[in-house]
């Protein structure tokens, strides 16, 4: 049976971090621990992290990603320096991975993830998947999964980043740290069960872009015009900008359907672009010509609205049961990185102290990423700019 610890912190020095998380998460259990799962900030030096992980607990099973801040049972933080871990014991998982994943191969690097996962014996009914955020078509990974495992398996999780420049970021896995790898640890314990749902807060402006050429996951026009010249256009950004200038202000609206958008709190699902090569803009999922794409902008009281009538929904659907570990992903445009405005302490506790068990926080595993996995209308999604939770019951 799987027990889940957290930990968070802010430490410069990346192996002394590891080990104050540890230390706080597990006292002196380290040595106890099956699974580490980690994410820390760019700034950290990740072979000094997986090192020193493995020195504390020589048995355990190490996983790793980057992004742009935590946030953990002790709060939020957005530095470069910020570390957070869950560690887990017993033996009801498995973990697998790969290198090279791109936008091209989404599809058949996570199927021999998916296949490794399969091939453990175990019985996996959810799968916590971590890739890169720059270059990959995230729809496409979660068609791999089920191709082996069926739409009915959960899938959660997050893309890494880095501080919101769209230029590297790291997955950690077998001892190896990589730039565009990917990894998933699929969950076997028939004890739990995972609830995810998903949010964010932006509102569709003016008239859509309309994709008139692209391949794959990668637009080369929109409106008949090179398509990254046109997006920087209508967002106003001059020639030379990049997409740490566009992530902040350049979240792009898919519209949904009347039903769907009911569920979600809003009338589009959104996506990030990451990469630009010329005038050719990587896209999170594929992009059919046709695809209508709205720019949006934030609204302050829908976020907060919207965040709290989703807890509501996913407290109702605890039916009064407490979380035994929660992991969260949240889009980095939603801290302090997007014009400092939005009181993230605040949003957090909105998220936070609904599902305490006697005054206490329950093991709590976020950070901010460039994408989230989370359901939405019973099917897995990919979503970016979102808050998403993935609740773990017993």
């Amino acid at each position: 049976m799987l027990t889940f610890h957290s930990a968070s912190t802010r430490v410069v020095n990346s192996r002394r971090g590891i080990s104050e998380c540890m230390e706080i998460a597990m006292g002196d259990r380290s040595a106890d621990a099956d699974l580490l799962i980690i994410h820390a900030s760019i700034g950290h030096n990740f072979n000094e992290l997986i090192d020193q992980a493995r020195q504390l607990s020589p048995n355990a099973q190490i996983v790793a990603a980057s992004c742009c801040g935590v946030i953990g049972r002790e709060g939020v933080s957005e530095s470069m320096k910020d570390l957070a871990l869950m560690s887990i014991t017993g033996k009801e998982f498995v973990v697998a991975g790969t290198d090279n994943v791109y936008g091209q191969n989404s599809y058949e690097k996570c199927l021999e993830i998916a296949k490794q996962l399969k091939a453990s014996g175990q019985d996996v009914n959810m799968i916590y998947f971590m890739a890169s955020g720059i270059d990959i078509a995230n729809d496409r990974c979660i068609a791999a999964f089920e191709t082996i495992f069926g739409p009915e398996v959960t899938i959660f999780g997050a893309t890494s980043s880095d501080n919101m420049k769209g230029f590297i970021s790291y997955q950690a896995f077998g001892g190896k740290v990589y730039e565009h790898g990917a990894f998933a640890i699929g969950f076997s314990d028939p004890t739990l069960s995972i609830d995810t749902q998903a949010t964010h807060g932006f509102v569709a402006v003016g008239e859509p872009l309309v994709v008139t050429k692209s391949t794959g996951h990668i637009i080369h026009e929109l409106n008949h015009r090179p398509a990254w010249n046109e997006y920087l256009k209508r967002l106003g950004l001059p020639e030379n900008a990049n997409c740490g200038d566009s992530i902040p202000v350049g979240a792009l609206g898919e519209e949904l359907n009347d039903t769907l958008a009911a569920e979600y709190g809003n009338h589009h699902i959104l996506r990030v672009v990451t990469k630009h090569d010329g005038d050719n803009m990587y896209y999170a999922t594929e992009c059919n010509v046709g695809t209508k794409l709205w720019l949006t902008i934030r609204d302050e009281d829908l976020i907060f609205r919207e965040m709290k009538k989703m807890v509501d929904a996913m407290l109702k659907r605890s039916k009064g049961k407490k979380p035994v570990a929660v992991f969260h992903a949240d889009c980095l445009a939603r801290g302090r990185f997007l014009f400092n405005k939005i009181m993230k302490e605040e949003l957090v506790s909105f998220m936070q102290h609904p599902f305490y068990a006697n005054g206490s926080c329950p093991p709590w595993l976020g950070m901010y990423g460039f994408g989230e996995f989370a359901k939405l209308g019973g099917k897995n999604t990919y979503h970016n700019y979102t808050s998403a939770l993935y609740v773990i019951y017993r």
